[in-house]
């Protein structure tokens, strides 16, 4: 039997509002239990989900928020423009543009409150239609001098089918999902708590973002990050679509392409989220030690080690999650 982990007394998720620009822009919080963060993840979610995609419902081991929070990290998901608090506020949604106004607006703010408690800068962190968004809000200079990273999973520059195809997150095979094995059991219940419609003005950016992508992709300053899970089938990511992705961050300087084995397409919900995540804080790590600017990083907390992730359950012949 496979042991089920409380969720840590630190790193718990609080809620809160950002103001984007007079746009409220719910959130989640997590902050390290002791002292300031070493720096500041900000979590973009995808089409059709919210920022508790970051918060791991389904088994406390998927959760950026704890995990960020136990090592260090202050962990900021945002419910993007059109979502969550700002839902009312905007019933049809931002185009891509606006949603990239809208969050510097509010990061300009978070830090302006927040102050040094950012700690070492900001890593963009961004999964699907979030990972366009955290690129897009890069190459504008969200987080102005903090920013020191963007981390992008699932996300690439070309779809590899037709973007109008419907996708249901109880649907045991998908394009957004990939094998049910990939995921915790109840993944797929608990997930519909985190699920909502996706705003009609950004329907149409998925299709126009490859014209869009190489003059965003100039932009962009910092070292970049870019995740493909084995199961992705929402963006072409073969060994030709990789390279003309990667040649676009002509001012980066540093371009990561990693692979995640184990994982459908929304990988923080996965059994591989513990080591994408891992893999991100490291990524930031990586960042801090390179930035020449902002304060430098607190130190590492005085915390008894993270435990190692459970053994995966093994999945009963011919049953698949739901």
């Amino acid at each position: 039997m496979t042991a089920t982990l409380p969720k840590p007394p630190t790193g718990t998720a609080r809620r809160t509002v950002l103001d984007g620009a007079g746009v409220p822009l719910s959130a989640l919080l997590a902050l390290p239990g002791d002292g300031p963060p070493r720096a500041t993840v900000v979590a973009l979610h995808g089409g059709g989900m919210s920022a508790g995609y970051f918060d791991g419902p389904a088994h406390p081991d998927v959760s950026l928020l704890g995990l960020g929070a136990r090592l260090g990290f202050a962990v900021l998901a945002v419910d993007r423009p059109g979502y969550g608090g700002s839902a009312g506020t905007l019933p049809w949604g931002h185009s891509l543009a606006e949603q990239s106004r809208i969050l510097r607006a509010a990061l300009d703010g978070f830090a302006e409150d927040q102050g040094a408690d950012l700690g070492g800068g900001i890593l963009l962190l961004g999964h699907s239609y979030g990972g366009m968004l955290a690129l897009t809000a890069a190459a504008d200079g969200a987080g102005g001098g903090h920013l020191i990273g963007v981390d992008v999973s699932g996300c690439g520059r070309e779809l590899a089918g037709d973007p109008g195809r419907a996708e249901n997150p109880r649907s045991r095979t998908t394009r957004h999902w990939g094998p049910p094995r990939c995921y915790p059991p109840d993944t797929f219940r608990s997930s519909g708590r985190l699920v909502a419609p996706v705003p009609e003005r950004e329907q149409g950016d998925a299709a126009a973002w490859a014209d869009a992508f190489a003059d965003i992709a100039a932009r962009i300053s910092t070292p970049v990050r870019l995740t493909f899970a084995a199961h992705e089938g929402w963006w072409r990511h073969d060994d030709e679509a990789l390279a003309d992705l990667t040649a676009r961050f002509t001012a980066a300087p540093r371009v990561v392409v990693d692979r995640q084995p184990g994982s459908g397409h929304n990988i923080s919900l996965s059994w591989a989220a513990r080591a994408y995540h891992l893999r991100a804080l490291a990524f930031a790590e990586d960042c801090l030690r390179v930035a020449d600017h902002g304060p430098r990083p607190a130190p590492l907390p005085a915390r008894p080690p993270v435990s190692a992730a459970p053994a995966l359950p093994a999945q009963p012949s011919g049953r698949g999650t739901t």
